[in-house]
């Protein structure tokens, strides 16, 4: 028993340092050799008390700076305590530079890749101002309705005051979406440091020639230090407002190219992705089944709004049910990423094969600078037979007659009188009882078709996909025909139920009407054999109170 505990509460405890998380990340992926990042790490492991080892970033960094913020969150009723230390560091050389491993206790962060660009040489006239910004794009040409990023840093090497400003950036040829939030660093320009205010837009041409990204006026007032602790919380800031301008930089627009076909959406991208998943998987379908079918489009370099409605699944044997697309974009280092999600659900009506056709979406690639081709292969589904949803099969399936010397007729003429004989004298019989007082009929073992007609008209009227269903099979088990038969010769009733089964397989379910579905079961004419309608249903199976 002793040894029992023992490993128990060994396990307890491995299990538990397990849970715990020590981890690691930067607010950069990419910066010059004079300007500053973040580190931060992040523990919720409430039992360590001490600090990270920060010895093996002495090697590679200068850390200027590092503090500690701790915070209480809650997470499925439970209390967790989080630790953040945010450490700011300066690389020591260029290239691409290993972030290595740091320790807290037993915890290890995973390493973690920085690119470290070349300090440009800059205009040395321009860095005695204390407040100057820098315009620059990614690239000098790009193709119309492409993407080209410009980035803006505000550079000061004196304090500010929180009353700073930005003219917004207006141009009218082109679409414009700022990428994320400004981000703020620091940087060494000939032995000064100075505080950088990055920002970032996605500017997308929307006609080709010469276009001139206008300039952005900065303002902001300057901490005057020496009358800084004569400042009022409410009354005028003592300090000089400082103004300064961006650059204008032109930006050359390509044209669509020739060679790109004329019937395909113009899709200029750094990259892009077309993929496929299914729910549940389509192997071993059955005539019936719902099929999720999403078709996931990303481009590197275009917005969602940019990215046109993908190709419809139109086969044959197979019921459409789409949903509304989902449109994201997400912010990268390169510019954005747009993404357009289209779902739909797919209900095979027969059995057999059904051939998918291929997806295939034209789009320009503006890195390589040549026409693509990003294609799904066509795809064949089995789909499997349900008897008792089978319908019969189609003229056309049925196989030919063949002439053979049968049995002679005289039993089957024999049989038909008799069966017209018996049938006359049942309907005799019924005609003298119609005749007769009214008596109490014998309690039903089950429930009576007009209670099922009842339940089916409560269902529709209520507009109750669900409970229509289950009370249309219920009534359709006591009818000489099944629905399949009833529908093939009934097209009113066809339509009602494909709006049914639509309803039950999609998301629109809430928004089902019943009462075409009533009023085709109430007008369903009877069949050759003379069975009854749905309204002779209606009718008071009680005999006449006052018979004749």
């Amino acid at each position: 028993m002793t040894r029992l505990l023992c490993t128990l509460l060994v396990s307890l405890l491995a299990f538990q340092v397990s849970a715990q998380s020590f981890t690691a990340s930067i607010d950069r992926t990419r910066l010059s050799a004079s300007e500053t990042f973040e580190l931060t790490l992040e523990s919720d492991d409430a039992t360590q008390f001490g600090k990270p080892d920060l010895s093996p970033l002495e090697t590679l960094f200068e850390m200027l700076g590092s503090r500690q913020v701790n915070r209480l969150t809650s997470l499925n009723g439970e209390s967790r305590a989080i630790t953040r230390w945010i450490i700011t560091l300066q690389p020591k050389q260029s290239g691409y530079v290993i972030v290595p491993p740091l320790s807290l206790g037993e915890l290890q962060t995973l390493p973690l890749t920085l690119h470290v660009q070349e300090a440009n040489a800059d205009n040395a006239a321009s860095k005695l101002a204390p407040v100057f910004i820098d315009a620059s794009l990614d690239q000098p040409s790009v193709y119309v309705q492409a993407q080209s990023v410009l980035t803006l840093h505000i550079y000061h090497s004196v304090s500010l005051y929180d009353d700073s400003s930005l003219s917004p950036l207006e141009m009218p040829d082109a679409r414009i979406e700022q990428l994320g939030e400004p981000r703020t660093y620091e940087k060494d320009i000939n032995g000064i440091r100075h505080g950088v205010i990055e920002l970032r837009y996605a500017i997308f041409p929307q006609r080709s020639g010469e276009l001139i990204i206008p300039a952005q006026a900065f303002s902001a007032t300057l901490v005057d230090s020496a009358s800084r602790k004569d400042v009022q919380p409410f009354g005028q800031r003592p300090g000089k407002v400082a103004r300064v301008k961006s650059p204008e930089i032109p930006l050359t627009v390509k044209a669509k190219p020739a060679g790109y076909p004329a019937d395909a959406s113009w899709l200029p991208a750094r990259t892009l992705s077309l993929t496929e998943v299914w729910s549940p998987q389509p192997d071993g379908a059955k005539v019936g089944d719902s099929l999720t079918r999403s078709l996931m489009l990303k481009a590197d370099g275009l917005s969602s709004a940019q990215l046109n409605p993908l190709p419809a699944t139109a086969v044959k044997g197979l019921r459409r049910y789409p949903d509304q697309p989902q449109l994201a974009n997400q912010i990268s280092d390169s510019g954005v990423i747009g993404s357009r999600e289209e779902r739909e659900a797919l209900v095979p009506n027969r059995s057999g094969q059904l051939e998918l056709p291929a997806v295939d979406i034209i789009w320009w690639n503006t890195v390589e600078d040549r026409l693509e081709r990003t294609s799904l292969p066509p795809r064949s589904l089995e789909i499997l037979p349900v008897p008792r949803l089978e319908s019969a099969p189609a003229p056309s399936e049925m196989p030919s007659p063949m002439w053979v010397q049968g049995p002679p007729l005289w039993p089957w003429q024999l049989s038909s009188g008799i069966l017209t004989i018996t049938t006359l004298l049942g309907f005799g019989l019924w005609w003298h009882a119609r005749r007769q007082p009214a008596i109490a009929r014998a309690s039903q073992t089950g429930p009576s078709p007009r209670s099922l007609l009842d339940d089916l008209k409560r269902a529709c009227l209520a507009n109750d996909s669900q409970a229509t269903r289950h009370a249309l099979d219920a009534w359709a088990r006591q009818q000489p025909e099944t629905l399949a038969e009833m529908a093939a010769r009934f097209v009113p009733l066809s339509d009602a139920l494909d709006g049914l089964n639509g309803a039950l397989y999609s998301e629109t379910g809430q928004h089902w009407q019943g009462e075409d579905l009533w009023l085709a079961i109430r007008t369903l004419p009877s069949n050759q054999a003379g069975t009854t309608t749905a309204t002779a249903q209606e009718t008071s199976p009680l005999p006449p109170l006052y018979p004749r």
